[in-house]
């Protein structure tokens, strides 16, 4: 292959014609894990809470999961309109959410302005996240045979990394663009990122040798290569990383709260940039490990037990409660936001080249896409189980924050909530490992290397 790319420059060069697409692709659509930074915003434009128009966000994970698991088969057909249509349906999603914010604007309250933003960021952006997603990881496998673990790893890093490179452009424009900054915001961003996905879209090519297997023969279809292993093995890939996603989601919900509550308050958006650092590392840096390993499988063992460790030290210690001013706890209480988001990104970089190994290329991204249906069911789970436990559970207490100008802010906090956060994510996890060691099979590169080992011993 790397004849072939001296010999045809750009046109045959794995880099131009899937790492770069790909993170066009992804450095787009990640923005929508940038929802916490302008939330706020749009509730207060539009006239509703912020629990109504979280519901937003919600659905647009749940509409990536359910497209990329329904249109799976059109990304195998065809990247080349799977890209089209993500990048249309995420550009006009946001142009038409930045339109209805401008419309509850001018009619503060009113129900259509917010079914508009769901419909927009939820549904028509929740296509393009989908099909943006799944486009170009099997071409990024197929470019990178020997290390598919650090090209797909690399592209979703860039799913990881939008939100630290777009909250802070986000927050300037926000506060630059004067009245209706908001809207405003929306618009400029869509045809920005239409741009950068498109342009992604016109690059995306898979290796001129690949010939799709032929798929008309029903022993060729994709629930056959499910079943060619037993079913409970796809189930037990998609059940721990739906747990995996549901945990991070938890946690990473309330993380800009757990911060203020050990006394952070004014490194809030520091942090953030940091997880959101992590969130990428992980997804780079666990799928590269991953790729030296007999069983791929490992690398969520791995990610389960350093989550349950770091997740029983701050149960033990009541290090969210008993953080501020303690420094060690503090220390603490990070090191599970950090290691939460790295394995969160871990997960989702591994699960392509896992289902990979598992029941090869053919049918890939049809397999992946269905298996993304768990990150739909968990974008609807997560927030909502950890808003549930901290409203239900503890007291809410005033803590006092310091300002720059010398004034005092009073911020609403709810320390025992958000421990109880802790205890499900924590059970959450343990049976994630559980299924990890149990359920999912070993890859039959696995089973031959201890086969070959078994030999030489003999």
């Amino acid at each position: 292959m790397e004849n072939n790319a001296k010999k045809g420059g750009w046109r045959t060069n794995k880099w131009v014609r899937a790492a770069i697409p790909a993170l066009l692709l992804h450095c787009s659509i990640g923005t929508v894990y940038c929802w916490s930074i302008f939330s706020q915003e749009i509730a207060d434009y539009i006239g509703f809470s912020k629990g109504a128009t979280e519901w937003a966000f919600s659905f647009a994970i749940f509409f990536l999961g359910m497209s990329a698991a329904f249109l799976g088969n059109v990304v195998e057909k065809d990247i080349h309109k799977s890209s089209l249509i993500a990048a249309i349906c995420f550009a006009a999603g946001m142009a038409g959410t930045g339109f209805f914010i401008y419309y509850g604007g001018l009619h503060k309250g009113n129900l259509i302005a917010l079914i508009g933003i769901y419909v927009c960021y939820g549904f028509i952006m929740g296509i393009g996240l989908g099909t943006g997603y799944l486009s170009p990881v099997k071409t990024l496998m197929l470019w990178f045979e020997d290390r598919k673990g650090l090209a797909t790893g690399l592209a979703v890093a860039g799913f990881g990394a939008a939100k630290a490179i777009a909250s802070p452009i986000m927050q300037a424009m926000l506060d630059n663009l004067g009245q209706g900054g908001i809207y405003k915001m929306f618009v400029i961003l869509a045809m920005v990122y239409f741009v950068m996905m498109f342009a992604g879209h016109l690059l995306l090519k898979k290796p001129e040798g690949w010939h799709e297997p032929q798929t008309k023969d029903k022993s060729k279809s994709m629930m056959a290569v499910i079943k060619s292993k037993p079913v409970t093995n796809y189930i037990g890939i998609w059940l721990m990383f739906y747990l995996n996603i549901t945990c991070g989601l938890a946690l990473i919900s309330q993380e800009k709260m757990i911060v203020k509550c050990i006394g952070l308050a004014g490194f809030v958006g520091i942090i953030s940039t940091v997880s959101a650092v992590f969130n990428a590392g992980g997804r780079l840096g666990f799928s590269a490990w991953a790729d030296t390993m007999k069983d791929r499988n490992t690398i969520y063992k791995l990610i389960f037990v350093l989550s349950i460790i770091f997740t029983g030290l701050v149960i033990l210690t009541n290090g969210i409660k008993n953080g501020e001013g303690n420094t060690l706890l503090v220390v603490l209480v990070l090191a599970l936001i950090f290691v939460v988001n790295a394995g969160y990104g871990g997960g989702f970089s591994n699960v392509p080249t896992l289902l990979s190994d598992h029941y090869g290329m053919g049918n890939i991204s049809a397999i992946h896409g269905l298996t993304l249906s768990a990150w739909g069911v968990a974008g609807l789970t997560g927030n909502q189980m950890a808003n549930w436990i901290v409203n239900t559970f503890g007291e809410v207490t005033n803590i006092e924050h310091v300002l720059e100008d010398g004034s005092v802010e009073l911020i609403s906090v709810n320390p025992t909530g958000y421990q109880y956060v802790l205890y499900a994510t924590i059970a959450l996890y343990i049976l994630s490992l559980l299924i990890c060691l149990f359920m999912v099979r070993p890859t039959d590169k696995a089973l031959a290397a201890k086969a070959a080992k078994k030999a030489q011993k003999a």
